[in-house]
């Protein structure tokens, strides 16, 4: 409830920073860029670690995974200070195992993108402190994988109702966020910016489905995509502040 309210109370503050700006003649913002985000995610992966000694693996990093992506955005003159842009990024992180000669693969996969939609503080020149949100979707993916070390095209097409080495398992959930941003961003010249910035994840919809789109029942209502998470970014652009 606590993080609700927070993002509730965020969302409805943006327009009022605008109107304050606008009376007392705070310092404008203007720019556009487009850039590279490594992302420090720390999901909690508690649920699936839990399942990994039995299948033969390692287990998942509990400290945070890395993940890859971009983002961009614009400042709009309707409303000064104002950016709105998007953000996207994804990670994949893996663990393999050997039981008995047959090789086993944990592959978990954390993805979510969506558009930005930022106020930046005109209390300084430089730097651009933007406080705001991401709205989008994202997913969650585990897949399990069983097999030897070869395999045959026609035992792929005839091996189905056998036992057989050779298996896999999807396991997805896919999600709705609203993820409260807090980001600095440093120009160091008219064209080129880095940035520093932290968030959190919240996420909507605990649905989760097996391979074909079955419905999975019995999933730890902790494993989810609710994160902290720490982003850097270097972007190239145009920047006038």
């Amino acid at each position: 409830m606590t993080k609700k309210v927070f993002v509730l109370f965020l969302l409805i503050s943006l327009p009022n920073f605008a109107q304050d700006g606008q009376n007392v003649g705070w310092i404008t913002k203007f720019g556009l860029a487009g850039g590279f985000n490594p992302v420090w995610v720390m999901p909690n992966v508690d649920p699936v670690n839990s399942m990994l000694p039995n299948f033969g693996v390692d287990q998942l990093s509990t400290s945070g995974m890395m993940a890859y992506g971009g983002s961009g955005y614009i400042y709009i003159l309707l409303v000064e200070n104002l950016r709105i842009g998007g953000m996207g990024f994804g990670l994949t992180q893996s663990r393999e195992g050997n039981v008995n000669g047959v090789n086993r693969q944990v592959d978990y996969s954390l993805s979510m993108g969506g558009v930005t939609i930022e106020y930046t503080l005109p209390i300084l020149k430089t730097p651009a402190i933007s406080v705001g949100a991401i709205l989008g979707t994202g997913s969650i993916n585990i897949d399990l994988y069983q097999n030897t070390n070869s395999a045959e095209w026609n035992d792929t097409w005839s091996g189905f109702g056998t036992e057989t080495d050779t298996k896999m398992n999807s396991i997805e959930n896919t999600f709705y966020t609203i993820t409260p941003t807090l980001n600095i961003d440093y120009p160091v010249t008219r064209y080129l910016a880095f940035r520093i910035g932290t968030g959190y994840i919240v996420t909507f919809a605990d649905d989760w489905k097996l391979n074909n789109e079955l419905k999975l029942n019995g999933v730890p209502s902790d494993l989810n995509a609710n994160s902290f998470f720490i982003q850097a970014g270097v972007y190239l652009g145009f920047f006038a502040f």
